[in-house]
């Protein structure tokens, strides 16, 4: 048994070398994190990583990572990437907040998260553990990407934007039906690179549509916070295993969504889940294709 628990270990930490985490949430923030970027810079780097993407729900991470990087002349112990998400902070679908992001940098643009109608209708449930913001802040309004069935004028502007960028355009917390004109308008504007952020929480898309999404070129993105044990609700590993095998590791990016003060640091759970997916038949090799490979093409790290 301990040769097997060594084997697995090793294994372990094969799947996670070099790899890249799209989705980890640092502070500063108005909701409550438990490691800074750099710290969490570091630690991914301790844990082997090769690289980061640092998101808010509440503004743009870009010029923080570029003040970071100017502090340290020797660089950063690993490349951290920034985005914006479409929320209320940064006026919504503004294509002028996406301009400056991307054009500083930046290499993601997330559709309305916390302001996303999705969002809001799952968050209305008494008992959804999102976490709360520290200060005092307006309540997010509603943010709609659809205007009588077809993507809003300033959506298709951002999607341009994106495309010329050749950045990551991600989905956010939207409904189902904005998500499928969103990616369908995306593909026909030139965008080649999406991803599908949890679609089976919060957004809740249903299995057909997350299969024809991925069918479409959209990568499909998985999170640990939900396949930990360490998490109060989380779901059985089997789940997991059952959409890689659906929809392919060529299409499956998984994520942390951890940096919540209570979360686990992210290395300990991408040893927990990742040693579960590998006793569960899921191969070193499709491993490092929705670890390292995938998330690293997204944001530029490898052709």
């Amino acid at each position: 048994m301990a040769g097997d628990q060594a084997d697995v270990s090793q294994a372990v930490t094969r799947a996670l070398a070099g790899a890249v985490d799209l989705h980890y949430h640092s502070a500063p923030s108005p909701f409550p994190r438990r490691l800074s970027a750099m710290d969490a810079i570091r630690h991914y780097a301790t844990e082997g990583f090769g690289g980061v993407v640092m998101k808010s729900h509440h503004h743009s991470t870009v010029m923080e990572l570029i003040a970071l990087g100017d502090a340290f002349p020797e660089g950063l112990p690993i490349p951290a990437f920034g985005g914006v998400a479409l929320n209320g902070a940064v006026g919504g679908l503004n294509p002028r907040a996406v301009e400056l992001a991307l054009g500083m940098g930046g290499r993601i643009v997330w559709f309305p998260t916390i302001a996303g109608r999705a969002h809001q209708q799952w968050e209305r449930r008494e008992t959804h553990g999102f976490p709360s913001s520290s200060i005092r802040l307006s309540a997010e309004a509603p943010i709609a990407v659809l205007d009588g069935g077809r993507l809003r004028a300033e959506a298709v502007e951002i999607v341009e934007l994106v495309a010329s960028a050749d950045a990551i355009l991600a989905s956010g917390h939207i409904l189902p039906e904005e998500v499928q004109a969103l990616f369908s308008t995306a593909r026909e504007r030139g965008v080649r690179k999406l991803l599908l952020n949890h679609p089976d929480f919060i957004v809740e898309l249903d299995d057909s549509a997350i299969v024809a999404l991925a069918e479409l070129g959209a990568f499909v993105e998985h999170i640990l916070i939900r396949y930990d044990d360490r998490s109060p609700e989380a779901q059985p590993i089997e789940r997991l295993v059952g959409w890689i095998h659906r929809v392919g590791a060529e299409r499956t990016v998984i994520s942390s969504d951890l940096g919540q003060r209570t979360s686990p640091l992210p290395g300990d759970s991408f040893r927990r889940v990742v040693g579960k997916l590998l006793e569960r038949g899921v191969s070193e090799a499709e491993l490092q294709l929705m670890l390292r490979t995938n998330p690293a093409r997204l944001v530029g790290l490898e052709p």
